[in-house]
């Protein structure tokens, strides 16, 4: 959009940013900073204004309506996904041996099934993340799902809070927008009631009213006000109690009942686990995180996720999904399947079949045209452009099945003005929407 960001003076962008800045602190819409920055103060007490866009950017209405109607048929098939013994042991017994983190994972799986599943009841909390696709020659764009989350889904307090600086910035400031922006195009964004609220199902579900939510998060977290955002709107909304806990403070001050296979946690019995850690190797640096992992799986709580969710969540079944006759196992109307299949970009196996000979030829022709991923949560740890032929000259056939192939999604970039730590960044932007969905079962 060649009008698009509204043109704005110095000193006008000065006082939206001023706006910005002070509506965000005052309304939680913060992160803590660098742990350089913290040093100068005691006991975490320094925050900044989360970065973000001091526009929002421009979506078709359309596609956006797309993505979140597919929201609902996602949760019903991640769900039935994770339901399907045969489809994880297909798939884990191979990436077990390529991936240690899967492997561990895996383990706890199989050991849970051994032994007898304690709560047969799960919470997903999911998000599916889409960008923008458009063929080259074409202006015509169309969503195309990057990947779907099934644990730690973040941003969607801070989300919730964006959307509502824009509204505040359009209703407050004079000339915000310059006439390009309008109250009806800003959707309504509840995502941080809507997990509040799955949490609070899956208490009452739980049915003991003396006992609490559990959030798995990471030591030192500089993204804690998302998720504080959450545990508040819990407890204010439902009366329902949280407490925040690393995988290392659960092995150490938590017991399993023998009997009841009640988790509890410094005496407070947990009625549901919410894993916002976990998700990547680098939350187990010792025996002790995967003993609380495996304690947590074995007991009676109602995990968010369970850990069979989270090994549904690994790059390799989105890849799978996209075989032909695969989705259907999982959805009840061609129709359903044909809309989600819609979404999905070009997935490729790396393994030693056919097809996946095929992909890592044309991954070493033409490394530009794709994205090469491994079995890990968070777009950081994909590789893209030359990496990905230094990456596969130097992987075996065997050490490929750790990875998938997909094609690069094309978004055509739009202007926009960031706002990080005060400061006001000019540049072309590529959005990524998410679409929070929440399944318990």
């Amino acid at each position: 959009m060649s009008s698009y960001p509204p043109h704005a003076s110095s000193m006008e962008l000065d006082a939206i940013r001023a706006e910005a800045i002070d509506w965000s602190l005052a309304h939680g819409l913060v992160v803590r900073p660098t742990l350089e920055k913290q040093q100068h103060f005691e006991h975490n007490a320094a925050v900044t204004h989360a970065p973000l866009a001091l526009y929002p950017t421009p979506f078709p209405r359309a596609e956006f309506s797309k993505a979140k109607e597919l929201q609902a048929p996602w949760n019903t098939l991640i769900h039935r996904m994770s339901q399907d013994d045969p489809l994880i042991n297909e798939l884990m017994e191979t990436l077990s041996q390529v991936d240690d983190f899967m492997k561990q994972l895996y383990a706890i799986y199989v050991q849970v099934r051994t032994e007898g599943i304690a709560q047969s009841a799960s919470l997903g909390i999911h998000r599916c993340d889409y960008l923008l696709h458009a063929d080259l020659g074409s202006d015509a764009t169309r969503i195309q799902q990057v990947e779907f989350n099934t644990i730690a889904s973040s941003f969607g307090s801070l989300s919730t809070r964006t959307s509502e600086l824009h509204k505040y910035l359009l209703s407050s400031v004079d000339k915000y927008g310059h006439g390009h922006i309008t109250l009806d195009q800003l959707p309504e964004n509840h995502a941080v009631e809507s997990i509040a609220d799955g949490l609070a199902s899956a208490w009452k579900l739980y049915n003991k009213p003396s006992a609490r939510v559990m959030m798995i998060v990471q030591p030192g977290e500089r993204n804690a006000f998302d998720q504080r955002w959450i545990e508040y709107s819990l407890l204010e909304k439902h009366g329902v109690r949280l407490v925040r806990r690393s995988l290392a403070q659960v092995m150490s001050n938590g017991t399993l009942d023998p009997v009841t296979k009640a988790l509890i946690v410094d005496g407070h019995e947990i009625a549901v686990t919410y894993f916002r850690a976990g998700y990547g190797p680098e939350d187990y640096p010792s025996e002790k995180e995967w003993s609380a992992r495996l304690t947590i799986e074995r007991s009676l709580s109602i995990k968010c996720p369970t850990v069979a969710y989270q090994l549904v969540g690994a790059k390799k079944v989105q890849q799978v999904l996209s075989v032909p006759g695969r989705l259907e196992r999982y959805v009840d109307d061609s129709a359903t399947a044909e809309r989600l299949r819609g979404s999905f970009a070009g997935l490729y196996p790396l393994d030693d079949s056919v097809e996946g000979l095929q992909a890592y030829d044309m991954a070493l022709a033409h490394p530009d045209r794709y994205v090469l991923k491994p079995q890990r949560e968070g777009g950081g740890n994909n590789l893209y452009g030359d990496a990905i032929v230094e990456t596969l000259k130097t992987l075996s056939v065997h050490e490929r099945n750790a990875y998938i192939l997909m094609d690069l999604i094309r978004t055509p970039p739009v202007d926009n003005l960031m706002l990080r730590e005060g400061a006001i960044l000019t540049g072309q932007v590529i959005s990524e929407l998410g679409i929070y969905g929440v399944y318990l079962k």
